[in-house]
């Protein structure tokens, strides 16, 4: 779909969609720390036996998740019909939607709604989409303070650090880390804080209460919005998210374009699915739904924002808007090996692991987080562990096979071309091809523990990521030679 709504395709998002390094570069570094090993290793571990416990207790989970990948290809391939629904009846219900083609102009809109309600300190409920446009900086150059409420956002925002994980963003520090982050930048923090659960949730909570209370406009995300009736949710675990949506006078959700579901009745399926796949829980403790503006109840003026930022260009894509079926539920992050033992950090976009490698991209243009589909082993355990069954190991090869393509198109061949041609040149005859084997037994002479760790240009950008393993003795037709008395 190149237009919705008269609009042309959005331009390459913008945001905290991508790093300032080549994954394999950044992965390296986390790799060296021990600690976020450890950590990620056990938040990893346990939030996967919980999922495991609660997934298996329903007999028609497969029949959930075939309904879900259903309800999310159907939306997909009806999107500007939906999201004209939406906004119909948001607005109907006394609502305003705002239509924003790129992280620019979402920040710009709300940046200009928080001023006009004469605000200068704003609470923030969870939301990955106000992370991927950066709506805190945006907000903070305009002399607007943003508190994160939701306890992980906290602990990253008073860390000057980054998220993580999409679930559980402070995934990558421990309790003893967390303590020394209240400690240091909590103003008011009790000195003798332990580092005991308990004792670090009562002193988020004293430190938000009175912003809570004095807060007059609330920004938020959305887990779904219902185009039938113009209803937003938000699913949390914790409260936080239901006191920015109900407390404040003015309440302004930003929200990807793709969260639109068609009917309420879809609701039945996600709020099964979402729950199981995310904290292991059977249903989330917070369940907050609103639509439009009630008098008297709430707040009284409602924006929605409804974000692109390369959405419609993923749209276009046949093969690669499964990623757009996200939920956002983090269940394929819990059972990646590259992940759990690299971090969030190292992919340089606010959606890592196996969906992040598979979307930022899009959302970006390949070529700007080209390294990102090749974050990953292929193992499949993302594609199992996906509530809406997202194929992502197929989408891994189609973006892989897209960056090839547009990498073909430069007038200058790249190193990796040029060496796929060398390759198909040596391989096409078999003169040449055995003059190579016997010049690749030079290679024994490099190797020690029968690896080949470190190789002279432009060979080692292999061995700066991987070993390569060590000639055998002798080449294959060598041994049928010996073996046989004929070669082949």
């Amino acid at each position: 779909m190149s237009t919705y709504l008269g609009m042309p395709t959005a331009p390459p998002g913008v945001g905290h969609l991508r790093g300032t390094q080549p994954f394999d570069i950044a992965a390296r570094r986390a790799l060296g720390n021990s600690q976020l090993r450890r950590n990620l290793a056990n938040a990893t571990s346990t939030i996967r036996a919980r999922r495991a416990a609660v997934v298996g207790e329903l007999p028609d989970w497969e029949a959930l998740r075939e309904a879900g990948r259903a309800i999310k290809a159907e939306t997909m391939a009806h999107l500007d019909r939906y999201l004209e629904q939406l906004e119909e009846q948001v607005t109907a219900r006394g609502g305003t939607v705002h239509w924003a083609r790129d992280a620019i102009e979402a920040n710009r809109l709300v940046t200009g709604l928080v001023t006009d309600a004469g605000a200068r300190e704003v609470v923030k409920s969870k939301s990955i989409t106000t992370d991927e446009i950066g709506l805190n900086e945006a907000l903070a150059a305009a002399g607007i303070t943003a508190h994160e409420t939701d306890l992980a956002e906290l602990i990253v925002q008073l860390g000057h650090d980054r998220p993580s994980h999409i679930l559980v963003p402070a995934i990558h520090r421990n309790r003893a880390e967390i303590r020394d982050i209240f400690l240091r930048e909590m103003p008011g923090a009790d000195p003798g804080l332990t580092d005991a659960p308990a004792d670090l949730t009562a002193a988020a909570r004293t430190h938000l209460r009175q912003r809570f209370l004095a807060a007059r406009v609330g920004i938020s995300g959305a887990n779904f919005a219902v185009a039938e009736t113009g209803t937003l949710g938000v699913v949390e675990s914790e409260g936080n998210g239901r006191m920015c949506l109900t407390l404040p006078e003015t309440l302004i959700t930003v929200m990807g374009i793709e969260k639109v579901i068609p009917r309420w009745q879809d609701l039945e399926v996600f709020l099964q699915l979402l729950p199981r796949s995310s904290t292991g829980e059977r249903m989330n403790p917070y369940t907050t739904l609103w639509t439009g503006v009630t008098p008297g109840d709430g707040p009284q003026r409602f924006h929605l924002v409804l974000l692109d930022n390369g959405r419609t260009a993923a749209l276009a894509d046949q093969v690669g808007r499964q990623a757009l079926h996200c939920i956002r539920c983090s269940a394929c992050l819990n059972v990646c090996p590259v992940y759990e033992r690299t971090g969030g950090h190292a992919y340089g976009s606010v959606y890592p692991g196996p969906i992040g490698a598979v979307l930022s991209p899009q959302l970006t243009g390949v070529e700007e987080n080209a390294s990102l589909p090749y974050a990953s082993s292929l193992c499949g355990a993302c594609y199992q562990a996906c509530p809406v069954k997202i194929d992502i190991p197929s989408l891994l090869v189609h973006l892989r096979a897209r960056h090839v393509e547009e990498r073909r198109q430069r007038r200058v061949p790249s190193p990796e071309s040029v060496t796929m041609a060398a390759a198909a040149w040596v391989m096409a005859s078999p003169g040449r091809y055995a003059a190579a084997q016997r010049a690749g037994q030079a290679g024994r002479v490099l190797g020690r523990d029968g690896r080949i760790r470190r190789l002279p240009p432009p060979l080692s950008a292999w061995t700066s990521a991987r070993d390569a393993p060590v000639p055998p003795p002798e080449t294959f037709r060598d041994w049928w030679r010996r073996e046989r008395g004929t070669a082949q």
